[in-house]
This record gives C-alpha cells, sequence and structure tokens, in this order.
C-alpha cells in the first residue's frame, strides 16, 4: 500500500474493487434485500456500508454473519483487520430501490406467479412509495418456446439527458427458469426533493415554477398622488 500509485491507476483500482465487492454482495446478500454498496475511503481505513432491506438479516445473529463478510473481504482484498469497516445500512423507501424491486420480482417469478401480475405488482408498489414513473422490461421465454419482450410502463419517465443520472435509478437481473433465462429490468424515477432524501434535490431543466402575484393594495380612503406629490 506505501508504493506510489498514478491517480489513473488508483481510480481503475477502485472501480475494479467496488465492483468486484457488488457483485460479491450480490450473490451472497440477494435473499436479504441487497441493495447496494457505498466505500468510504479515509488515510487509516476503509469503510464498507451495506445498504439493505433486512439489516437484521445482514448482520446475523450477535453480528455472526457481519464478521464472516469481514473476513473474506480481508482474505480476498489483503486488508489488516484494523483497516476495513462493514457497517448496514437500512434502505429509507423499499419502493423506490430499483435493486430492492428487481429482486422482489425475481423471486415471484422464482416462485411461479404470472409475469403480468407480478410486474403490475412491482409497479404499483413503486408508484405508492411516491416515484414519478416507472418501467419494468422482462425478456426471454415467457410463455411459449419463441422468445419475446414484454414491456410495463405507469407515470412519467424520462429517457436521455443529465437528469437521468440523478432521476433514474435502474437494475438488471437474470432468472434461471427450467424453460431458459428470463432477463428482467426495472427503471425507477424518482420524484424531485428539497431534502434530498427520497429523491434527488436539483430540478428537471424543464420545469417551470408559477410565482403567484402580490395582491394590489386597497386604499382605506380616497386620495390624489399630484397633492402628495406637492
Amino acid at each position: 500500500m506505501s508504493r506510489q500509485m498514478s491517480k489513473k491507476r488508483l481510480f481503475v483500482a477502485d472501480g475494479v474493487f467496488k465492483a468486484e465487492l457488488n457483485e460479491f454482495l450480490t450473490r451472497e446478500l440477494a435473499e436479504d434485500g441487497y441493495a447496494g454498496v457505498e466505500v468510504r475511503k479515509t488515510t487509516n481505513r476503509t469503510e464498507i456500508i451495506i445498504l439493505a432491506t433486512q439489516t437484521q438479516e445482514v448482520v446475523g445473529d450477535k453480528g455472526r454473519r457481519i464478521r464472516e463478510l469481514s473476513g473474506v473481504i480481508q482474505k480476498r482484498f489483503g486488508f489488516k483487520p484494523e483497516q476495513v469497516e462493514i457497517f448496514a445500512e437500512r434502505v429509507a423507501k423499499r419502493g423506490l430501490c430499483a435493486i430492492a424491486q428487481c429482486e422482489s420480482l425475481r423471486y415471484k417469478l422464482l416462485g411461479g406467479l404470472a409475469v403480468r401480475r407480478a410486474c403490475n405488482g412491482v409497479m404499483r408498489q413503486a408508484m405508492e412509495n411516491g416515484a414519478k414513473g416507472c418501467e419494468v422490461i422482462v425478456s426471454g421465454k415467457l410463455r411459449a418456446q419463441r422468445a419475446k419482450s414484454m414491456k410495463f410502463m405507469d407515470g412519467f419517465m424520462i429517457s436521455s439527458g443529465n437528469p437521468t443520472r440523478d432521476y433514474i435509478d435502474s437494475a438488471i437481473r437474470h432468472v434461471l427458469l427450467k424453460q431458459g433465462v428470463l432477463g428482467i429490468k426495472v427503471k425507477i424515477m424518482r420524484d424531485f426533493d428539497p431534502t434530498g432524501r427520497d429523491g434527488p434535490s436539483k430540478t428537471l431543466p424543464d420545469a417551470i415554477s408559477f410565482i403567484e402575484p402580490k395582491e394590489p393594495e386597497v386604499p382605506l380612503k380616497p386620495y390624489s398622488r399630484s397633492a402628495e406629490n406637492k
């Protein structure tokens, strides 16, 4: 770690580390509502924050499971025990998290639920939690041998421009069924939130706000402007 590294190589190494960590946690914590990971690096240690809907399952009995995850990460990436620390954080609104909704849809399809019913349930939950729009795409061998794609949409959805980085949360998963592999893509457009907690604090560039006109002051008694000027 003491070896000097160029900034370009450092950015690439950080990206590879986060991608590999996300892949490992996705496989390990899929049933526990895994919804993403955040990595914060300081000079002394690395903090890994696991976002999930069921934090108690991630932590485990008396912190056993999170200690096991910490040991695996230390061994794989060469951290010392005091250099890495793992936390579990609960997702504020599960309906606004595309990864959680994608995993939920995946387990519904594995359980044998009809595609249309499962997708409508996911969209309804997202819209009830305050989403501005939701889109679900399922492709593969849905009923017959011929593969096809089904798209379900509700609300308002943007597809291009820089605001998609702030407003759109998307996730992709694969379902291994007996007849073949199904691909699932869930896109959720969050609504504007000034606090930045449940949505982006930046407004859309085409959003128009109307300012109410001021009420005119009504004089209590008649007067002359020319007389006042004198």
